[in-house]
C-alpha cells in the first residue's frame, strides 16, 4: 500500500459551466466572418488560429499566436506561446485547396489538443467550412448573433 495516496477530487458544483467539458454547439457569425476573412487575406498560405469560448456551447473569440507560421500547406501552431487560458477550446485552420476534410496531421491535432475545431476552404464563403470534433467526427454548429 503506498505511503502517499493522492486524494481524489470532487466536482465543485459551483464551478463556472463554461470551464467544464461541455460540447461546444454554436459559433457567433463575427467569429465565423472573421475566420472565412483571414483565410481569403492568407491565400495562398494557410491561416491558423485558436477558438475560446466564454459562453456555454458557443465559440465566442478567435485568439491568433504569435510565432505561427504557415505555408501553402501547412500551419504551425507555437501553442507554448497561448496564454494560460481555461476558455480555449480548440483550433482552425484554412485548406487553400479548398478541401474541407481533415488531413491525417490534422485528426493528430484533434486528438491531441482541444475539443472543436474548424477548417475552411477556398472560396472561403458562408458554407465554405466544416468543424470537427477531437475524434475527426463532423459536427454541426449553429451560427448565432
Amino acid at each position: 500500500m503506498p505511503m502517499f495516496r493522492p486524494k481524489r477530487r470532487k466536482k465543485d458544483p459551483n464551478a463556472p459551466s463554461h470551464l467544464s467539458t461541455h460540447t461546444i454547439r454554436k459559433i457567433r457569425r463575427s467569429v465565423l466572418e472573421s475566420i472565412l476573412a483571414g483565410g481569403a487575406s492568407t491565400f495562398p498560405n494557410e491561416l491558423g488560429a485558436i477558438l475560446r469560448s466564454e459562453e456555454a456551447e458557443t465559440v465566442t473569440d478567435l485568439l491568433l499566436i504569435p510565432g505561427t507560421t504557415a505555408g501553402r500547406r501547412h500551419a504551425n501552431f507555437q501553442l507554448y506561446m497561448l496564454p494560460v487560458d481555461l476558455t480555449v477550446v480548440g483550433t482552425v485552420h484554412s485548406h487553400p485547396s479548398g478541401a474541407l476534410h481533415p488531413s491525417d496531421a490534422d485528426l493528430t491535432l484533434f486528438r491531441h489538443w482541444g475539443r472543436i475545431h474548424i477548417i475552411v476552404g477556398r472560396p472561403f464563403g458562408e458554407y465554405n467550412w466544416r468543424a470537427y470534433s477531437n475524434l475527426g467526427v463532423e459536427v454541426t454548429l449553429t451560427v448565432v448573433d
